[in-house]
């Protein structure tokens, strides 16, 4: 995955590597939990603390630096949009 994300870079598709990044990142992480942070994900079913919970988890427990950075950017947009679960 991570060669064809390096592909897709060499081709002017940086959102599709990073796509496939996060893919290859997500290979180490069980079925189960990877389902739970799925829905973990979903507006108004987490809160600002859970989130940053989850990104510490995948950066730290499954060095998975690209996925984090990703739950880190969507807290801060569900808290720009009132998605938190505080909010509901």
């Amino acid at each position: 995955l991570e060669y064809q994300a390096q592909v897709a870079e060499s081709i002017g598709r940086p959102q599709m590597a990073s796509n496939l990044r996060r893919a290859a990142e997500m290979t180490a992480v069980p079925d189960a939990r990877v389902l739970e942070i799925y829905n973990a994900l979903r507006p108004y079913r987490s809160s600002a603390e859970e989130l940053a919970a989850i990104a510490d988890e995948l950066e730290n427990q499954y060095g998975a630096k690209v996925c984090a950075n990703f739950v880190r950017e969507a807290c801060q947009v569900y808290k720009k949009r009132g998605r938190l679960k505080e909010d509901a």
